[in-house]
């Protein structure tokens, strides 16, 4: 693990950890709380990083300390649930592969990460921010699961301020690293800045998963800026790299609702629920684009077209996926009334 003030998170990540390691290794780099002190006395092996704005060289120092056949990195506000560290132990006694893919859950948004990895492969983190291994070797998909649970708000400027400064510095960044810093300049509204950097990693020879990526945030970046049609553009050019997405189902179902055209959004929508996503493609995955979001918009489509008993069946499998929440619940009544009163209108 590497961390910088996590007195609030580190020890239950610590105690997730023991569950299921021989050894936990926290490079701290910088606290100025007790961060240091709650790993120690927790039983962890601690050690200082002086930072250089590189979260791949502080992980490869803490990598370097591992004395182990594996080794598994988490952040400080990681969780391991008690049916995934079963798993994990089951898994690194019999000892045949080289990378571990574990599923990355991080509120709605599902993905597979690189997490535990022999020593004797000698695998090298890269990149500065949104550090990567590139796995080799044989590499399995696990069902465990590591569930990333923040109790506070980062610094949204961080990341952003490590590229710039790194651009600064003359360091020409690497296809992936230009997908990134496009989103951040993205996530903190630099919307022009953001389309030019993404527009150029489109024309260099990045990851597919990453292009089909970039051309959804250049599709958000158009529209804050009120360029719909360049939007729509750079959607459909998602489609380029990757079949679409649930996600870019959902962008046009809402695009041709809010224009009144209800042939087009039930389309968009339908196919929606028909596209099932798969975290071992890469990248995010957002599992209510492909159930929840779809099915309860056709309700809203059916709706405006006045078929109650239709938007009924397409607002009760929203709620299957969802059967706690206040849009399905609101409409469930909605639908009953209606209903109620066209049974017994003469």
């Amino acid at each position: 693990m590497i961390v910088k003030d996590e007195e609030d998170v580190i020890a239950r990540s610590i105690n997730c950890a023991l569950t299921v390691a021989d050894e936990v290794i926290v490079v701290d780099t910088g606290s100025s709380d007790g961060s240091k002190k709650i790993a120690a006395d927790l039983g962890a092996k601690v050690y200082d990083f002086e930072w250089c704005d590189d979260f791949s060289a502080a992980r490869n120092y803490s990598f370097s300390l591992a004395s182990g056949d594996y080794v598994m990195w988490l952040d400080a506000d990681d969780i391991i649930e008690e049916q995934s560290a079963q798993i994990i132990k089951e898994l690194v006694s019999a000892g045949n592969f080289d990378v571990a893919m574990l599923k990355y859950v991080s509120g709605n948004l599902t993905y597979y990460r690189e997490r535990i990895l022999r020593c004797a492969m000698d695998f090298v983190w890269q990149g500065a921010v949104h550090e990567v291994i590139a796995p080799r070797g044989k590499v399995i998909y696990s069902p465990a699961r590591i569930v990333h649970d923040k109790k506070k708000l980062g610094d949204p400027l961080r990341n952003l301020f490590i590229y710039q400064r790194l651009i600064a510095r003359g360091v020409s960044l690497d296809e992936r690293q230009k997908f990134y810093y496009g989103r951040e300049l993205f996530y903190n509204s630099m919307y022009s800045q953001a389309i030019a950097v993404l527009q150029e990693f489109l024309n260099g020879d990045g990851w597919a998963v990453n292009k089909a990526e970039a051309c959804r945030t250049l599709y958000f970046c158009y529209m804050q800026l009120g360029n719909q049609s360049a939007a729509l553009g750079c959607l459909a050019r998602a489609f380029v790299y990757l079949p679409p997405r649930a996600q870019d189902c959902c962008i046009l179902g809402a695009h041709f609702l809010a224009g009144d055209n209800l042939s087009g959004a039930e389309y968009w929508y339908r196919r929606a629920l028909d596209c099932p996503e798969s975290e071992e493609e890469g990248g995010f995955v957002d599992g209510d684009f492909s159930g929840f979001i779809p099915a309860i918009n056709l309700a809203v489509v059916c709706d405006k077209r006045g078929d109650y008993t239709a938007a009924q069946r397409w607002n009760e499998l929203a709620g299957s996926y969802k059967p706690s929440d206040e849009a399905y619940l609101h409409n469930k009544q909605y639908f009953l009334q209606k209903l109620d009163g066209s049974r017994t209108s003469p």
